[in-house]
């Protein structure tokens, strides 16, 4: 990630004075950030931004006055800027939180959890990592339409889970697509999957996303598109015209069961510092399907899946990385085009299609692609 020239000024929203002292300390244990003020509430945030300036937003979800929703809305729609949302890893915050997304919140963070102090740490990290992708996030005005439609652990590698398979996949009539996203993810997989028809092969995603997420995530995408969503379960046969979405703590990975693939839930460690992890369930998608086999890397922060996309290219997968101008962060997307792993560079909005294109490509019959 790119060190910015100057400090990153902050401005912290949030009803509680003691999340926002918190917050305030954790920032400014990092000599690129500057915490420029705080608000209680949406009316005062409103003016602290007119008179502060801030180049990034935390946002609580519910606050009295106006609830962070509506105010995010409108700050989208008059003075779009990257935000940060901060809320309760329940099932209703993830609700309202994915709705922040889809409005066009970069990002978001649970509360931290002020009686636990072991975890303070970690959580600062994460926060200063989020604060600083969110500065070079691209944001974009919210569209009038689309409004009203609306833990750092040591960096392991997918060996730490699965190891690389050494021996060619076993030749199938089925094929499969795996698609990896991270920080804007959540909406970048839904236009994705809504411009998908139902006959398509299996689909199965790692999304960074909390465990109280990822259930409420799968919802949402089923109730948006043609194909049949669902929140991966460990061995459930992966079916043409069904989506499979990693569990918020558990690897996905994909393993051959006869002449078909199914779902396998991984608990191991994280790895590059998530879990569930993109790299994991490409190596393991690499190893069951190979020339079979489809991987896509959206918008996110970091290089988690690159290497990953790669073992599926070497393996004669088709691969494709979202490109730098639709992605709100090309970190994911612009390591794998860095390293190679991306035989196509796509916009958002045309990966559906080639999607379409890329499984009428492939030789259903032999496994592999026609020439």
């Amino acid at each position: 990630m790119t060190t910015p020239s100057r400090r990153i000024r902050v401005l912290i929203v949030d009803d509680s004075a003691l999340v926002r002292g918190l917050l305030t300390d954790m920032l400014r244990q990092d000599p690129q950030i500057e915490v420029v003020g705080t608000a209680s509430d949406a009316h005062v945030a409103r003016e602290r931004i007119k008179t502060l300036n801030p180049d990034v937003l935390t946002l609580d979800v519910e606050m009295p006055k106006m609830d962070g929703l509506t105010f995010l809305r409108n700050l989208m729609r008059l003075r779009p800027m990257p935000v940060v949302m901060v809320s309760s890893l329940t099932e209703r915050g993830a609700d309202v939180t994915l709705d922040a997304l889809a409005i066009g919140a970069v990002d978001y963070l649970p509360k931290p959890k002020t009686d636990v102090a072991a975890t303070l740490g970690d959580y600062a990290s994460e926060l200063i990592e989020k604060i600083k992708t969110a500065s070079i996030a691209s944001v974009r005005a919210l569209d009038p339409q689309r409004a009203a439609a609306l833990a750092v652990r040591p960096s392991l590698s997918a060996d730490a889970v699965l190891p690389r398979a050494t021996g060619r996949p076993i030749r199938t009539t089925d094929r499969i697509i795996a698609i990896g996203a991270s920080t804007g993810g959540t909406e970048a997989i839904k236009d994705v999957l809504v411009g998908l028809p139902p006959d398509m092969p299996g689909i199965v995603i790692a999304q960074h996303i909390p465990k109280a997420f990822s259930t409420p995530f799968a919802r949402r995408m089923n109730d948006n598109c043609s194909l049949t969503v669902c929140e991966a379960e460990d061995g459930q046969q992966i079916l043409a015209g069904h989506v499979y979405i990693a569990p918020g703590d558990r690897h996905l990975l994909v393993v051959r069961d006869g002449g078909h693939y199914a779902c396998r839930l991984d608990d191991g460690e994280p790895v590059n510092r998530h879990k569930p992890s993109v790299d994991v369930l490409f190596r393991s998608v690499a190893g069951s399907a190979g020339p079979s086999a489809i991987g896509v890397i959206l918008t996110g922060m970091g290089k988690d899946g690159a290497r990953g996309l790669l073992e599926m290219r070497e393996a004669g997968s088709i691969t494709a990385a979202q490109d730098e101008a639709t992605s709100v962060v090309w970190g994911m997307p612009g390591e794998a085009v860095h390293v190679g792993a991306a035989q196509h560079v796509l916009p958002l909005l045309d990966i559906p299609r080639q999607l379409v294109e890329f499984a009428a490509a492939i030789d259903i019959t032999r496994g592999s692609r026609r020439a």
